[in-house]
């Protein structure tokens, strides 16, 4: 297993998750999983298709029953809704945009404002998102649902800042997505880290997930099996052997 990197001060870690376990009925996909994220950084979760990486999202949002710790903040995350999390700052951008397609684009953004009471500095954050993807200024008008994939990703993302995380959580932004529209997410992930906004960046795309982040780690079967810097990560033989056919 890779060397983790070592551990960081308390006031650092922004997601702290320990021994977490669930699934679906009787069917255990998450075993003990642990993982620490911290202020300020992209964190890549990766592995592959049905590794657990989708379950683990959902139980850190609160839509699945879990077993195990997940501190937010310094705040227990385990007794709460999945309202209250959203709330508490912890926002997923969910696998397929999931997007209310037959509202405009605008309407979409403001629905992940519906919490927020600042209207002035909603309208503000508007042309935030504006100015970070430009493509949906230039579409605020039309139907969300008639936009191309790269444009409903873009779509989904932004409504997610609009709520203001503190942890943003995006599942499988790559997939279906022309190289370089995944290119200019990529670095709109970078500069809203750049600005304190945190991200944990869940992928299939084990290469592209992990040139993109901080630090990474790698999923199987339920179980986190590698962890450290994305650099190293990607360096290391046993991940390039099992997971970059290298």
């Amino acid at each position: 297993m890779s060397a983790v990197a070592s551990k960081p001060d308390a006031v650092d870690v922004l997601l702290s998750v320990d021994g977490l376990s669930a699934g679906y009925g009787e069917m255990p996909v998450l075993n003990g999983v642990s993982l620490e994220i911290r202020r300020a950084e992209i964190v890549a979760l990766v592995g592959s298709n049905g590794a657990g990486k989708t379950t683990l999202l959902r139980a850190l949002s609160r839509v699945l029953a879990c077993t195990g710790t997940i501190s937010f903040m310094g705040h227990n995350l385990v007794p709460l809704t999945p309202d209250q999390v959203f709330g508490a700052g912890l926002v997923q951008v969910p696998e397929g945009r999931q997007l209310f397609d037959r509202m405009t684009v605008e309407d979409n953004l403001l629905m992940g404002a519906y919490r927020r009471a600042d209207k002035a500095a909603i309208t503000g954050d508007l042309e935030r998102m504006y100015a970070l993807f430009p493509r949906l200024g230039e579409r605020k008008r039309q139907l969300a649902g008639s936009m191309s994939g790269g444009e409903q990703q873009m779509c989904a993302m932004a409504r997610g800042l609009m709520a203001k995380p503190q942890l943003l959580m995006i599942d499988e932004m790559s997939l279906g997505l022309a190289p370089v529209v995944v290119e200019q997410l990529m670095e709109v992930l970078a500069r809203i880290r750049d600005e304190g906004v945190t991200v944990l960046l869940v992928e299939q795309d084990i290469h592209l997930a992990l040139s993109g982040a901080d630090r990474g780690y790698v999923m199987e079967t339920g179980s986190i099996v590698h962890g450290g810097e994305a650099k190293a990560l990607i360096d290391d033989p046993a991940v390039r052997k099992a997971y970059l056919g290298l």
